[in-house]
């Protein structure tokens, strides 16, 4: 799914090691990527809402994924995960190459 040296064929680049993980440190953002794992991108508000907090710190969260390449910002305040990271659109997994997210696990 990633670029790595066992396969050169991949293009995709991986996100950086310590931020992929000072970026996962968080519940709030846990929630938000759980809810991008649908495939379609979310506006602020509504991954706000998800996740229970204000407006202003669900920005906040979404800047700290955006810095570490786990979601994309398109047009105005749309997030979503990158295709590439999603193995199977619409289930709560996520592939950053490092690591393989569940993000349902353990509820």
């Amino acid at each position: 799914m990633n670029s790595s040296p066992e396969n050169p064929k991949l293009t995709v680049p991986l996100p950086d090691r310590k931020r992929l993980v000072k970026a996962l440190s968080s519940e709030t953002r846990w929630k938000m990527l759980k809810e991008l794992t649908c495939g379609e991108a979310r506006a602020v508000g509504e991954l706000a809402a998800v996740a229970g907090v204000q407006y202003a710190n669900a920005g906040r969260h979404l800047a700290v994924l955006r810095d570490a390449g786990l979601v994309a910002q398109g047009r105005g305040q749309l997030y979503q995960i990158p295709k590439q990271y999603l193995p199977n659109p619409g289930q709560p997994v996520v592939d950053y190459g490092h690591c393989l997210l569940r993000l349902d696990a353990g509820e």
